[in-house]
C-alpha cells in the first residue's frame, strides 16, 4: 500500500509540472509571434541601410570617417555580449556564453586587450560566478528593446571607437532563423566594414563597386542610380552611427526571438516528457494495484478455507 501511495503522490506532482510547462509553451509561442514580427519588421529596413552604405562607401571616404578606420594592429576591443533574463529555455544561455568566451580566448591569445560587456541576468550572473571582471552590465531591457536602448549600448562603444581607445566591438547574439534554428552568432559593428555590394580589389582592401549592365537591370527600382545631395560625406555622417545603432538593435531583438523560441522548445520538450512519464507511472500504479487487490483476495479466500 505504501508503494502505491508514494507513486499517486509521484503521479499527482508530475501531472501539476506537466500544467506548468504546458503553459508556459503556450505563452512562449504566443511571445514569439510578436518578437517574430518585430525580427521581420527590421530586416528590411537593415537591408536597405546596408544597401544604400555599399553605393556610398569608397576607398577616399574610408579615411576620413573614424567607424569606418581599420586599426593596423588591434590593441583593444570590446565584446558585448547578449544573453535572456530568465532561464527554462534549454542551451539557450548557455551556447551564448560558451561563443562569447571563445571569442574572449582567441582575442587574448592574440594579444588583445578585451572589455566584456554582458546584457541579460544569465549572463551577468556566469561571469560575475567565474569572477570575470565585466565592463558594463544590463539587466533592464528586457525581451522588447527598443532602439533607445540599443543606443544605450552601443554609443559609449562608438564614441570610444571614435576617440581610438578601442580598436574592434563585437557582439554576440542568437540568430533568430526558425524556432527551432537559434544559432549564437558573432558579429563585428566596429569598423563598419564594407558591406557586401561593394567589389573586392586585386589586392584584398574594399574597392569601388563595380556595375554591369545586367546588374543594373536586375536591381530593384529603389536601387536605380540617384544624385546626392548635400554630399555623400554629410549623408555617410548620419548613416554610420545609424547603422550602428540599428545592427545593435537588429542583436538585441533576434535575440528575444531566440529566446522565446528556444524557452517553447524546452516546453515542448518537456512537456512530452512529463506525458511519458505520466503513463509510465500510471502502468506502474495499475499494476502495484491490481497486485495489491489480488493479494486481499487471496488473503479472504485463505482466511474462508481456514473456517472450514
Amino acid at each position: 500500500m505504501a508503494k502505491a501511495r508514494e507513486l499517486k503522490r509521484r503521479i499527482r506532482s508530475i501531472g501539476k509540472t506537466r500544467q506548468i510547462t504546458r503553459t508556459m509553451e503556450m505563452v512562449s509561442t504566443s511571445k514569439l509571434k510578436r518578437a517574430s514580427d518585430r525580427v521581420h519588421a527590421a530586416r528590411p529596413y537593415a537591408q536597405h541601410l546596408r544597401a544604400v552604405l555599399g553605393r556610398l562607401i569608397e576607398p577616399e571616404l574610408m579615411e576620413r570617417f573614424p567607424l569606418l578606420r581599420q586599426p593596423d594592429r588591434v590593441r583593444r576591443a570590446a565584446v558585448v555580449v547578449i544573453t535572456s533574463n530568465r532561464g527554462l529555455a534549454g542551451a539557450f544561455n548557455a551556447n551564448l556564453i560558451r561563443e562569447a568566451r571563445t571569442l574572449v580566448s582567441r582575442l587574448a591569445s592574440q594579444g588583445v586587450d578585451v572589455a566584456l560587456h554582458a546584457v541579460g541576468r544569465k549572463g551577468i550572473a556566469f561571469f560575475r560566478f567565474k569572477k570575470q571582471a565585466l565592463a558594463t552590465a544590463r539587466a533592464d531591457i528586457g525581451d522588447r528593446p527598443t532602439i533607445e536602448s540599443a543606443a544605450s549600448v552601443i554609443e559609449p562603444l562608438r564614441i570610444q571607437f571614435e576617440r581610438r581607445e578601442l580598436d574592434e566591438v563585437y557582439i554576440v547574439h542568437a540568430r533568430f532563423r526558425s524556432a527551432l534554428s537559434t544559432p549564437p552568432t558573432v558579429m563585428k559593428v566596429l569598423p563598419v566594414a564594407p558591406p557586401a555590394a561593394a567589389s573586392t580589389e586585386s589586392d584584398g582592401r574594399p574597392g569601388r563597386e563595380q556595375v554591369t549592365e545586367a546588374a543594373r537591370q536586375a536591381r530593384p527600382a529603389w536601387q536605380a542610380d540617384f544624385r546626392l545631395s548635400p554630399s555623400a560625406d554629410a549623408i555617410l555622417d548620419r548613416l554610420l552611427p545609424l547603422y550602428v545603432r540599428n545592427s545593435m538593435y537588429r542583436a538585441l531583438v533576434e535575440t528575444a526571438a531566440a529566446e522565446h523560441g528556444a524557452r517553447r522548445s524546452a516546453m515542448k520538450s518537456a512537456t512530452d516528457n512529463a506525458g511519458d512519464m505520466l503513463d509510465y507511472l500510471n502502468r506502474t500504479y495499475n499494476r502495484a494495484r491490481q497486485a495489491q487487490i489480488t493479494q486481499e483476495i487471496a488473503e479472504i479466500v485463505g482466511g474462508a478455507a481456514a473456517l472450514e
